[in-house]
């Protein structure tokens, strides 16, 4: 009897929260932004991502989380690293350009190569490179699992965040 339930368990369930209320109870969680970045010489791919957290001090692991749907997603898994920009309270433009699927492909950033040759955001308020050390299945998204190979603060200013879908602007610390 309990090898029959054993295997219920693992049955599919249907889902069990409206993704729309699931999506309005995590908008009250405040987030910084991000627009994570790859590509080759001279190609910059990149998209806005909040959903980024550090892992692991030691080894240095971060993880970003990608639509599966994701049409730069390729390019990632192709190049085999990226750059996590952590934006800056003045680059909510440059947030919603790399947000759109409309106009991420033709946003013009200034960027320069990290030591893997992705680029970095040279304005960023700070950026962590890694290189891609594994995927994880999470859902409708891929969770990017990165090894921090090289990382810095550029500026002093605050974030840029996001709270109950808006964003604002944090002052920097003193």
């Amino acid at each position: 009897m309990s090898e029959h339930r054993a295997a219920s368990v693992l049955q599919p369930e249907p889902a069990l929260v409206d993704p729309q209320a699931l999506r309005s109870v995590c908008a009250n969680w405040a987030t910084g932004v991000t627009v994570i970045t790859t590509g080759a010489t001279g190609r910059t791919v990149g998209l806005t991502v909040n959903s980024f957290t550090s892992v692991s001090l030691d080894p240095a692991l971060i993880l970003v989380c990608i639509h599966k749907d994701s049409g730069e997603l390729p390019v990632f898994r192709g190049t085999g690293a990226f750059a996590v920009n952590i934006l800056a309270a003045d680059q909510e433009e440059l947030c919603r350009s790399f947000a759109s699927r409309h106009t991420r492909h033709s946003v013009e950033a200034d960027t320069r190569p990290g030591i893997t040759g992705v680029p970095v955001l040279s304005d960023a308020l700070a950026y962590l490179e890694c290189r891609i050390d594994r995927e994880v299945d999470g859902g409708d998204h891929v969770i990017v699992i990165g090894e921090v190979i090289d990382l810095a603060v550029q500026r002093e200013e605050g974030p840029l965040t996001f709270f109950r879908n808006t964003f604002h602007r944090l002052p920097a610390a003193s």
